[in-house]
Parts: structure tokens; C-alpha cells; sequence
């Protein structure tokens, strides 16, 4: 296996024996034979009516999701997905036949072809990295898409984009204009999508509000809910209500707490560790059952494995998988657990400044920024990892000038969280927007700023800071740059698949930096418009 996907890829350059995520070389090669299908399956499907596509595309978006980092880990489930998508592809070419299928033996043998490395000789280090800069940001746009869809918000054209750019990426000999052209599309797509997944959430959960998250906990038995799907957790608060059990939000589900119809459950009590990344050590001293739902998932330890649950895509050998209509033993579990013998106390957390509450607060924004109050907005976020170098964020935000207004958002904001002190009139200094998917309300808080202060969203004072970890985030990325926004900085360092060609191509082009020192940085977006 070759990959170099995420940020944390060995030695800076790409995993080989296994991933640094924990998977396995088997399974790393098997999620390229399924991005391989996939990619099949949508040449084959160009070749149909436009209109006939559409029943693919929940399989193409499951497949994309399936092979992100830190999802499936499970060799079978992803064999049994190439399976099917071989199936379907025979059905799509009309042969009736899926004999291509393949022994595993064989399946392994054709993810050498695949490789990376293989792609490098043929075509170049970067060409294939501007491949993968596509490609990851399909993945992280599918991420996003399915989970609009399970709330009931679907999109041909997510699918139609899907299916395109697979193909384009199916291509022997790629170019570059073009690619470059449908990252930037993908990016228009995802905005798309996560105004679709907004959607969906404000309809069933209300439009978020300021709200006081506890950190710490309560007495008694407890579930506690990880990653991003809030449908899921509304489930879980449904199955556990009346029953004296607690649930607690782990790494992004946090946000949940400013949805109005999650928060009324009385039992929803408070927000337990920080980011994705902790989760070994936080997990393994929480007293009951554990779910993860969306991605963000770590190999699991034995001190928790008996308690832990995966929902939806998310598989790895072992872990009990549950399905969203049968949540019983995520319950039976945590009754059988001792839970919290006594309460404490760990602060608080102000949550729910997405697009509807921070504009309808525009008129005091505006208005500290005209009186000087407010010099700059600086938006910090984007996807937190285990890596060294990313305190830089927690110096960053320490340093600011107090007259600079905080936006946090994704996982990154727990890098950022306890380090910015005081309130801006009403409001806090720091507004945590929400998930990472939440990008969407900070695009409408900055275009309504913009709006109020009579200038162009590219004149805003508003300097944005991202950390990157995995493929969602570069699907971030590709949004705001489709928007025009320049002088984005992003580290703590490059992506592995961005050589030093491709980097100038971007800096030149699209005004990215690298972030460099504290200070310097705190200068340059003092200067910039």
C-alpha cells in the first residue's frame, strides 16, 4: 500500500507497512480497489442518459466515505462493498456477469497496479498530486452529501459532480488545467452540500443559539456520542430518555448542544474531552457505553473495546456495529456500566453562534467595527490532529491582539478554546460556529459582514487560519478558494501530496500560505485588506 492522505503519513511522505490510522496494509489496499470501482462504475455511467444515474450515486457516495481515514477499517466490509460495486458495474455495462470479481488474493494484486508510486512513474509526482487533491476533496464532499442525505436532503447534481470528476480521474493521461478546474468546482458543490446538510439540520433541530455547554459531569450511568451525525444522537437521546441514563458529546458533536431540539432533552447534560484524537484516552476513563457516528474513529484499546459502538459506515474488527433502528444494546451497555459515582465540575463553553444567530447580532458587530472596537476577524478551524507542531494554534490565538474577533470552528477549535478571553459588548470574544461542515455559516456571517460594512467579502478585515488533517478539510479548502478568498493560511505543515511545483501553483494563483511564525503571521494579516 502507498498513502498520503492525511497529515499524520509517515515521515512526512506516505505509509507503506500500514497506515499511521491504524489500518492495515490489506485494507489500505482494498480501499484503493474500491476508489477503483468507484471509478469504473462512473466511466460506465457517463455513458447513460443524464437522468440515469441517480440510483448509483448513494453507492458511489458510501464507497468515497468508506475509503476516508479513520472510517472503516474492516477488510470483509470493504471486500463485500467492492462486491457490490463490481456487481452493479456489470449491471451498468450489461454483461450480467460480476466473474471479474476476483479472489481477495487477486483484488490485493490489482491494488498494486493502482498505487501511488505506480501513478508517479507514469505520469509524475505532481500530476498525481493534483489527482489526489481532487480526489480527497470528492471524499470529503461525499462525507458531507450522505449526511445531508440521511436527513432527507439529496442532489442529483452532488451525484452527477461525483460521477464526473471519478471519471476525469479514470483518465491514463490527466491534465492539469482541468484538473484544477473541477477542484475548484468541487469546492462550488460542496457549499451546495453543506447548505443542503444545514438544511437539513435546522429543519429537524432548529436553527443553533448561544448556549452554555457544562464540561464535566453528573452522577449516574452514561453514553457518551462521538463524531458529527446530530440524527444520530437525537436516536440515542430517544432510546435513553426516562431511563436515567446521561448522554454526554465527544469532539465535534459538541455543536449539538445549540440545537434547540436536542436540547430540550433534559439528559443531554454536557460535552466530555475534546478532539477526535483523545478518544483513547478519554474513552478508556468514561464509565459507560461509547458511539461513534460520522468518522474521526482510532483503533480501539481493550480498556474500552467491549464498550464501544460504531453506527452507519463506520466499522472496525470487533466493535459491536448497531443499526439506527436498533439502539438496545448501545442502552444495555451503559446500564451495565458503574457510570459516574460522583459529579465535578470543569467550566463551561459557549456554543451555538451559527449563520442565524451571529447575523441576527450583525448590527453590534458592525457596529464595534466602526467604532474601533473590532480590528479584524480571524476564523481558526478547519481538522485538529495528533501531530507535533499544531500548538501553534493554542500560541496563535493567545497572541492576538484584543481587538481581533475569534470564529472557531470543526475540531481545530479545541486547539483554540480557553485561550481567548473577554466579550465584545454583548457578545463573547470567540464565536464558536460549529462542525466542520459548519463552513457554510461561517461563508454567510462573512458575507454578511461584509454586507453591513459596504465592502466586497475579499475587502473583509478577516484573516482565516486552518489546520488540516484529512479529506474533509480539503474539501474546505476547495470551497473557500472557489469563493475567491485569498492569503488562506494553513498548516502546521503541507499536505505530503502538495510537491513544491504544485505549492507555488496555489500561492501564486490562489494566494495560499503556509503558516510560518506566531508573530510574523500576527503582522501579515494586521497588513492585509
Amino acid at each position: 500500500m502507498f498513502c498520503y492522505q492525511c497529515e499524520r503519513a509517515s515521515e512526512s511522505l506516505g505509509c507503506v507497512d500500514g497506515g499511521a490510522c491504524g489500518k492495515s496494509a490489506e485494507t489500505g489496499e482494498l480501499h484503493d480497489v474500491l476508489f477503483h470501482v468507484a471509478r469504473q462504475l462512473a466511466v460506465a455511467l457517463r455513458a447513460l442518459p443524464a437522468d440515469a444515474g441517480a440510483a448509483y450515486h448513494p453507492f458511489i457516495e458510501d464507497a468515497l466515505f468508506a475509503t476516508m481515514s479513520n472510517v472503516n477499517y474492516d477488510a470483509d466490509l470493504i471486500e463485500s462493498m467492492i462486491r457490490r460495486g463490481q456487481a452493479l458495474l456489470a449491471g451498468v455495462r450489461g454483461t450480467g456477469s460480476v466473474a471479474d470479481a476476483g479472489r481477495r488474493i487477486e483484488l490485493l494484486g490489482l491494488a498494486g497496479s493502482l498505487a501511488i508510486p505506480v501513478r508517479r512513474k507514469q505520469i509524475g509526482a505532481d500530476l498525481v498530486g493534483l489527482q489526489e487533491i481532487l480526489a480527497y476533496g470528492i471524499k470529503g464532499l461525499a462525507a458531507i452529501s450522505r449526511q445531508a442525505r440521511s436527513l432527507g436532503q439529496m442532489s442529483a447534481q452532488t451525484g452527477d459532480f461525483l460521477v464526473a470528476a471519478l471519471a476525469e480521474l479514470a483518465q491514463a493521461q490527466p491534465d492539469a488545467e482541468r484538473l484544477l478546474a473541477l477542484c475548484l468546482c468541487c469546492g462550488e458543490v460542496a457549499i451546495k452540500a453543506m447548505d443542503r446538510l444545514d438544511s437539513g439540520n435546522t429543519q429537524r433541530f432548529g436553527h443553533p443559539e448561544p448556549s452554555e455547554v457544562r464540561k464535566g459531569h453528573r452522577k449516574g450511568k452514561a453514553i457518551l456520542v462521538s463524531g458529527h451525525e446530530l440524527d444520530d444522537l437525537e436516536r440515542i437521546l430517544q432510546i435513553s430518555a426516562g431511563t436515567g441514563v446521561d448522554v454526554y458529546t465527544h469532539g465535534e458533536m459538541m455543536a449539538a448542544h445549540g440545537y434547540p431540539e436536542l436540547k430540550r432533552h433534559p439528559h443531554l447534560v454536557g460535552h466530555h474531552g475534546g478532539a477526535w484524537h483523545d478518544q483513547h484516552k478519554v474513552f478508556a476513563a468514561f464509565p459507560g457505553a461509547i458511539v461513534m457516528t460520522g468518522s474521526c474513529l482510532m483503533p480501539p484499546r481493550k480498556a474500552y473495546r467491549s464498550r464501544l459502538f460504531t453506527m452507519g459506515a463506520m466499522a472496525y474488527p470487533g466493535v459491536r456495529q448497531v443499526a439506527a433502528d436498533d439502539l438496545s444494546p448501545v442502552l444495555d451497555c451503559a446500564l451495565a456500566q458503574p457510570g459516574f459515582i460522583a459529579s465535578t465540575g470543569n467550566g463551561s463553553q459557549w456554543v451555538g453562534f451559527g449563520h442565524r444567530s451571529t447575523t441576527g447580532a450583525m448590527d453590534i458587530l458592525v457596529d464595534a467595527v466602526r467604532a474601533g472596537e473590532i480590528d479584524r476577524f480571524v476564523l481558526i478551524g478547519g481538522c485538529d490532529g495528533p501531530t507535533s507542531g499544531r500548538d501553534y494554534f493554542s500560541r496563535l490565538a493567545v497572541a492576538l491582539p484584543k481587538s481581533w474577533a475569534v470564529l472557531t470552528l470543526g475540531c481545530g477549535k479545541f486547539r483554540v478554546l480557553g485561550h481567548v478571553e473577554g466579550n465584545i459588548r454583548a457578545l463573547p470574544r470567540l464565536l464558536d460556529i460549529g462542525q466542520c461542515s459548519d463552513t457554510f455559516s461561517a461563508i454567510k456571517i462573512s458575507k454578511a459582514l461584509a454586507l453591513g460594512l459596504g465592502v466586497e467579502l475579499r475587502d473583509l478585515p478577516l484573516s482565516l487560519v486552518l489546520s488540516w488533517h484529512e479529506q474533509k478539510a480539503v474539501t474546505i479548502v476547495l470551497a473557500l478558494l472557489h469563493l475567491g478568498l485569498r492569503n488562506i493560511r494553513i498548516g502546521p505543515r503541507m499536505p505530503a501530496f502538495v510537491g513544491p511545483a504544485m505549492l507555488k501553483i496555489f500561492v501564486d494563483r490562489f494566494g495560499l500560505i503556509p503558516t510560518g511564525d506566531v508573530a510574523g503571521d500576527i503582522r501579515a494579516m494586521a497588513m492585509s485588506a
